[in-house]
């Protein structure tokens, strides 16, 4: 184990073994091939087993990066409709589009390669837990499935609340509505204008998770980028309402050395910048790889930035505001201005710079993904949610572990000062910053040996080598 918590050996793998295989078919978007291959490293280089990864075209992971594992590409047809992926914001339009559009493709590519000859016995199936067609596949082909979920504990529970609430007029509140901050009786964290921020599609949403959650239910077990530690009472609820095995063996990027599964090409001369800047000074902005502002949004956070005063990284993908390709619609003169004082980059890589020693704090949409690795290095989050379970985790970031602040009312620059304030020059900044210090600390622990994500990987290796 070395100093920053990540697992360096589990178990070693013996020339004479013989490896079973294990399929995985990961969902074409950033937040989720990115877990879906940092658990395929980790079963393939602590689990002794053969990988095979089954893909979309839309997304297509670099394949040359993973010289280790199998890549199998299936028509998805999502080029088709991609082009609506920046003006229409109903998430739920394009997963149950894929949910449709996969199943012939990904039937036939699982046949031909159960099919194949002397290649060894295909353990199980692992899918993201979205791909709920894949649960009646695997029924058909008399093949073990199993779910990755790459959101949180806490996420899955809330979203059982939503069916219910899709059928109601919750979605759809106001300021002026008297129940908009109230809280929901089903999941009391949750405020009804949350709910109103998951989706813009209450209908299509509560099917797509009765589809999801009923799956996972059926499935032969649950794994979770998590820690025990981190969502302990949540995961008791879990074992009692899913009575299928569940491992959180999480967080997967922790395993190995900091390393890279990006479709967009990074910029690591940001990394030298950060050097020249003082510890815990700066102020780190990136809000996602699906993320989209509007150009009145990009320009209050600018300008805002502008004022504050304090060094700042911000990640703006090119396509990111509406109507822009990139930049161009920065207030007048503001490179200029801001100076040595901010960098603005299309991509950054994330793990090093939360790890650096001058980022202090991380303005982030609240993927999990993002959430979790701010825990794992201990910086404190201002969270911007906009969709699915990013409202959920930004609830849990600051009401639950109090590790950061949401702006619960969108780029109001004063809140957003406020919240910068409080978290880089307050007393209760130094607390933020003192309880995620001591998460991060228990986050290491559990993936040593003995710990609580140690115990669940190797909990799951043997689950898979059962079958």
């Amino acid at each position: 184990m070395n100093t920053q918590g990540t697992v360096t050996t589990l178990r070693s793998v013996q020339p004479s073994e013989t490896r079973r295989r294990i399929i995985l078919f990961p969902l074409p978007f950033q937040g989720h091939i990115n877990p879906m291959l940092q658990l395929a490293n980790i079963l393939h280089t602590h689990g002794c087993f053969h990988i095979t990864i089954i893909h979309a075209e839309f997304n297509s992971p670099n394949c040359s990066n993973y010289p280790h594992f199998t890549f199998k590409s299936i028509k998805d047809r999502f080029s088709e409709i991609a082009d609506q992926f920046v003006t229409n914001n109903d998430v739920t339009y394009y997963l149950k589009y894929l949910n449709r559009s996969c199943v012939d493709p990904f039937k036939e590519c699982l046949i031909e390669l159960l099919a194949e000859p002397n290649k060894g016995h295909v353990s199980c199936l692992i899918t993201d837990a979205t791909f709920y067609f894949t649960q009646a596949v695997s029924d058909d082909l008399n093949l073990p499935r199993m779910v990755l979920r790459t959101s949180s504990l806490g996420c899955t529970l809330a979203y059982g609340a939503l069916p219910y609430y899709s059928k109601t007029s919750y979605f759809h509140l106001t300021k002026d509505d008297s129940d908009y901050e109230g809280l929901v009786p089903e999941y009391p964290l949750l405020k009804f204008k949350d709910i109103g921020k998951i989706t813009t599609n209450p209908q299509g949403m509560g099917e797509f998770v009765n589809n999801m959650l009923n799956t996972m239910k059926a499935s032969s077990g649950i794994i979770w980028n998590t820690f025990k530690e981190l969502e302990e009472p949540e995961l008791q609820t879990i074992t009692r309402d899913f009575e299928i095995p569940s491992f959180t063996l999480g967080p997967f990027h922790k395993y190995f050395p900091a390393s890279s599964s990006s479709l967009i090409q990074q910029d690591r001369t940001i990394l030298s910048w950060l050097d020249t800047k003082p510890p815990k000074s700066t102020i780190y902005i990136s809000f996602g790889s699906s993320t989209h502002i509007t150009e009145s949004e990009f320009q209050i956070l600018a300008n805002g930035l502008a004022n504050i005063g304090l060094p700042f990284l911000w990640v703006i993908r090119p396509g990111m505001v509406h109507g822009s390709e990139w930049i161009e619609s920065l207030p007048e003169k503001f490179l200029e201005n801001t100076g040595d004082k901010g960098r603005i980059v299309k991509w950054a890589p994330q793990h090093e710079v939360l790890a650096h020693p001058a980022t202090g704090c991380f303005w982030t949409h609240s993927g999990w993904n993002s959430t979790l690795e701010s825990i794992c290095e201990g910086v404190p989050m201002i969270c911007s949610p906009y969709f699915a379970d990013q409202p959920i985790n930004a609830r849990y970031v600051s009401h639950v572990w109090k590790i950061g602040v949401y702006l619960e009312n969108g780029f109001e620059w004063v809140e957003i000062e406020m919240a910068i304030k409080r978290i880089m020059m307050d007393t209760e900044g130094e607390e933020m910053h003192e309880r995620i210090r001591c998460l991060k600390e228990k986050l290491n622990i559990s993936l040593d040996e003995g710990g609580s994500s140690h115990q669940s990987l190797m909990k799951l290796v043997d689950y898979i080598s059962l079958f």
